[in-house]
C-alpha cells in the first residue's frame, strides 16, 4: 500500500493518516525548494542572492519579537484550555501580534529608518514588507496549528503545496522583468505569503465578530511566552548570526555562498525532525513506564543512521554544489562538513533536551542555548575577519559541542533530581561514533579536489562494510549494552 493509499484508508486512525500527509507534504516542500535552488541561484548573482539570505536571517530574529513565537510554546496548551473557543484566541493572538507590528513599524522603525536600514543592510520597503510577511505569516502558522490539532489535514496541505507552488513561480516572473533581481526574488515570496495570511487573517477575525482583543487570551499568551524569548531568541541568533555577520564583515556575496553550503549541509534536518516527532512520543511512553533503559539501543541506531546519511552528504558536496548551485558557489564545499557534523551533534543535544522537555526543565536549557550562542557571536567576530567565511562554519562546529556537552549535564542534572538512573543513552558508544564520523568526514574533505580517489575511497568503504558487517555488528552489539 502506498502512502497516499494509507492517507485514503478509513481504517486508519486519523491521527495516523494526519502524520503520513504531514511527512508527504514536508517531503514534497522540501523538495520543490531544493529544485528551485539551481535556477535562483544562476539567475541572481551572488551579491543579490544574498540579499535573500541576509533579509530570511533577519526575519527569523524579528519575528520573535513581532510574534513572540505564538504560533508554537503556549499553542497546543491554549487550544486544549480554550476548547470552545479557539477561533477567538487566534483572532486576538492575531491582534496582539498587530500591535507589535504597528508599535514597532510606527515607532521603533521609521522614525530612524536611517539607523536600522544600515543595521539591516536592507532599504526601507524591503523592511516594511519583511514587518508586514511575519504579522501574516503568524496569521497563516495559527490557523495551520489548529487544523493540525484537529486533524484536518487536507486543508493544510493545500495551502502549504499552494504557497511552494506559487511562492518560486511569482518570483521567477518578477525576477527575469526587473532590474532589482535580488529584491524580486524576495517580494515573490514575501507577496504570496502576505497574500494568504491576510486571507485566513480575516477569515478569522469574521468568525470571531470582528474581535480581536480579549484580555484573558492576552495575558494568557504573555505569561506563557515572554519567559521563552531568551530561548527562541537564542536559537535563532545561533542559527543566523554567521550569515548576518559574514554579509557585514565580509559582503553579502560571501553571505550567499555560506549559505548555500549551510543550506545544503542541513538539508537532512528535515528527517531528524521526523525522526524526533516519530521517536520522541515513543520515548516518552517509556519514561511513563520507568523503562527509559530500552532507549539505549533505539537511540544509538538512530545516532548511526544519521551520521551515515550526513557522510553520504559530505562526500558528495561538491558535485551537489556543481549541479544545485553552479562555479560560482564552489567555496561553498568547504562549508558543508563541520556544519553537516554540527547537525549530528544537534541531534546528540536533543536526545538529552528530551529528558529535560519531559520534566518541564526548561531553565537549563535556555542558558546553555543562550551560552553557546553567545559563544558563537564571540567566535565568528574573532575569526571571520581573520580566516574568511569558512571560518563561520567550525564557530559553528565549536558551538555544537558546547550545546551538546551543556545539554549532557543538564540531562543529567535532570534525571538526578527525578530520581530516575541516568542510562538512557550509550555515552560511551555516541562519543566514539562522533569521533569516528568526524575523521571519515574530514578524509572525505581532504580528497574534494580528488574525484576519482575520493569515489574510489568511497567505494572501497561501502564494500569493507559489506564484507565485515558481522564483525561490525558483533562490535556494537558488545558497546551498546
Amino acid at each position: 500500500m502506498s502512502l497516499f493509499s494509507k492517507i485514503k484508508d478509513k481504517t486508519l486512525p486519523v491521527e495516523v493518516k494526519a502524520s503520513t500527509a504531514y511527512t508527504i507534504c514536508s517531503i514534497l516542500q522540501r523538495s520543490l525548494s531544493f529544485i528551485t535552488l539551481p535556477l535562483f541561484t544562476r539567475l541572481l548573482t551572488t551579491e543579490e542572492y544574498g540579499q535573500s539570505t541576509v533579509y530570511n536571517s533577519w526575519m527569523s530574529i524579528l519575528v520573535i519579537f513581532l510574534t513572540l513565537n505564538l504560533p508554537y510554546g503556549s499553542f497546543n496548551t491554549a487550544m486544549v484550555k480554550y476548547e470552545k473557543n479557539r477561533d477567538g484566541y487566534i483572532s486576538s493572538i492575531n491582534g496582539l501580534c498587530t500591535v507589535f507590528a504597528a508599535v514597532f513599524l510606527f515607532i521603533v522603525y521609521l522614525p530612524f529608518f536611517t539607523v536600522w536600514n544600515k543595521v539591516f543592510e536592507l532599504p526601507t520597503f524591503m523592511m516594511v514588507f519583511m514587518v508586514v510577511e511575519a504579522l501574516f505569516n503568524n496569521a497563516t502558522q495559527l490557523w495551520m496549528g489548529k487544523q493540525r490539532f484537529e486533524f484536518r489535514y487536507k486543508k493544510v496541505i493545500a495551502v502549504t503545496l499552494l504557497t511552494s507552488i506559487a511562492s518560486p513561480v511569482l518570483s521567477f516572473v518578477l525576477v527575469i522583468n526587473t532590474h532589482e533581481k535580488g529584491y524580486s526574488r524576495i517580494l515573490g515570496n514575501s507577496i504570496i505569503t502576505i497574500v494568504c495570511g491576510l486571507v485566513l487573517y480575516l477569515r478569522c477575525l469574521h468568525n470571531n465578530s470582528r474581535r480581536l482583543y480579549d484580555k484573558e487570551f492576552w495575558k494568557y499568551a504573555l505569561s506563557f511566552n515572554i519567559p521563552l524569548i531568551p530561548y527562541y531568541l537564542s536559537q535563532t541568533i545561533f542559527n543566523q548570526s554567521d550569515r548576518i555577520m559574514i554579509s557585514h564583515m565580509v559582503g553579502t556575496d560571501k553571505a550567499a555562498i555560506y549559505g548555500v553550503g549551510y543550506s545544503l549541509a542541513l538539508v537532512l534536518s528535515f528527517v531528524l525532525n521526523s525522526i524526533n516527532n516519530a521517536y520522541v512520543p515513543w520515548f516518552y511512553g517509556k519514561l511513563k513506564e520507568g523503562k527509559g533503559t530500552e532507549n539505549r539501543k533505539i537511540s544509538l541506531y538512530i545516532a548511526l543512521l544519521m551520521a551515515v546519511l550526513l557522510l553520504g552528504v559530505i562526500a558528495a558536496a561538491p558535485e551537489i554544489i556543481l549541479v544545485m548551485a553552479g562555479q560560482k558557489y564552489k567555496d561553498a564545499m568547504w562549508v558543508v562538513p563541520p556544519v553537516a557534523m554540527s547537525l549530528l551533534l544537534l541531534f546528540y543535544a536533543q536526545l538529552f533536551i528530551n529528558v529535560e522537555f519531559f520534566f518541564e526543565e526548561k531553565k537549563l536549557l535556555v542558558i546553555a542555548t543562550g551560552g553557546a550562542a553567545l559563544l558563537n557571536v564571540v567566535l565568528n567576530y574573532l575569526c571571520i575577519k581573520e580566516f574568511g567565511f569558512v571560518a563561520a562554519a567550525y564557530t559553528t562546529l565549536a558551538s555544537y559541542v558546547v550545546f551538546a556537552v551543556c545539554n549532557y549535564f543538564s540531562y543529567k542534572r535532570t534525571a538526578k533530581k527525578h530520581g530516575i538512573e541516568p542510562n538512557m543513552y550509550n555515552e560511551k558508544l555516541l562519543v566514539v561514533l562522533f569521533l569516528v564520523f568526524i575523521i571519515l568526514g574530514f578524509l572525505a574533505m581532504s580528497l574534494y579536489d580528488f574525484f576519482i580517489a575520493r569515489y574510489s575511497a568511497i567505494a572501497a568503504a561501502v564494500v569493507v562494510i559489506v564484507l565485515k558487517r558481522k564483525r561490525i555488528i558483533g562490535l556494537v552489539r558488545r558497546f551498546r549494552g
